[in-house]
């Protein structure tokens, strides 16, 4: 039987849907995007998914080692079936493994994105550059800061699930639990994710500038559906002090959700990944989220953790869907 190749990755978000040809060595071969629709049935997003992949399966040139897929919520590794995501409701029960392992003839392995990406960034992103510099790394936290707020840990070369492949919502500990804090998707008040998501950002711009109390913000110059946590992160940069308080609350509640991980599963390296992300970088919030965590340490050696940004960008989810497959396929990633 000839050896496999290549590994076909999906990461199936809440905006985009992507697939992609990966090599052992994390390289991207081949990938292709499609939008996801906004309330879009069930049947919409499956259809997309199912092209995207028969597009991969396809394209590979050689043997294929399975299908691997990052997807946006809580998922049951074994069975592959989505449990209530808060973004993707519509598929909450859907099990892609049943669906696609007879429709492709492939083995067939899915993952919280999240989770995922923790994987990836350890073998071949963040944690492979500081291993490769001669500082090792023992275990990794990855949060997405995205449309929603997500998280994954990587201990030791191998994935921390929890019982049910749960582990790791940051998004969903609570930064705000007055009464005043955001109601989240998932129902709590006062989530990170209600508060420091892309999602929220925008939400929280719009409804400050829907207030009319800040007349000279150059926020309320766009157009409603412009105002998003692009537009708050531009304005930011230019020193807009309503986009820049909106900026340092995310910051804050960011900052509580990182000080919970850092208590909880003591990493030596907690990596940042997401739009969001993107705009803090831009705007070199990053060392001071360090310090804003550090400075909440209970002790020294809790405090001992790099914080970075994602190394792979964009390709996070594709690279750690394909780093699942090769695991699982007795190919150490």
């Amino acid at each position: 039987m000839s050896t496999p190749q290549v590994a076909v990755a999906m990461d199936w978000g809440g905006t985009w849907t992507r697939t992609a040809l990966v090599d052992r060595q994390g390289e991207i071969l081949w990938q292709s995007r499609h939008p996801n629709p906004q309330e879009g049935s069930k049947e919409e997003y499956l259809q997309i998914a199912e092209s995207l992949l028969s597009e991969a399966v396809d394209r590979a040139a050689g043997p294929i080692a399975g299908i691997g897929a990052a997807v946006a919520g809580p998922v049951e590794p074994t069975t592959g079936t989505f449990h209530q995501p808060p973004n993707l409701m519509v598929l909450d029960g859907v099990s892609f493994k049943e669906l696609w392992e007879p429709r492709f003839s492939l083995p067939v392995w899915v993952g919280n994105d999240a989770n995922l990406a923790a994987f990836g960034e350890y073998h071949y992103g963040a944690g492979k550059e500081s291993n490769d510099n001669g500082q090792p790394v023992k275990t990794l936290f990855y949060v997405t800061v995205s449309t929603g707020v997500g998280g994954g840990i990587a201990d030791n070369g191998s994935l921390f699930l929890g019982a049910n492949g749960l582990t790791g919502e940051i998004g969903h500990t609570v930064a705000d639990p007055t009464a005043g804090g955001l109601t989240c998707q998932c129902g709590a008040k006062g989530c990170v994710e209600s508060l420091a998501s892309g999602k929220a950002i925008g939400r929280i711009a719009r409804d400050k500038v829907a207030s009319g109390d800040h007349p000279g913000s150059s926020l309320t110059a766009l157009p409603t559906a412009s105002v998003d946590a692009s537009a708050v992160f531009d304005a930011a940069e230019q020193k807009d002090p309503l986009a820049v308080s909106i900026v340092d609350d995310a910051v804050d509640a960011l900052s509580i959700g990182l000080t919970n991980v850092m208590h909880l599963f003591n990493p030596d390296m907690i990596v940042l990944g997401g739009g969001v992300t993107d705009g803090l970088v831009r705007l070199d919030l990053l060392p001071w989220i360090h310090r804003q965590v550090r400075g909440r340490a209970m002790s020294r050696l809790h405090g001992e953790f790099q914080l970075t940004s994602s190394r792979l960008g964009d390709s996070v989810g594709l690279v750690g869907a394909a780093a699942m497959v090769w695991q699982q396929a007795g190919e150490k990633p």
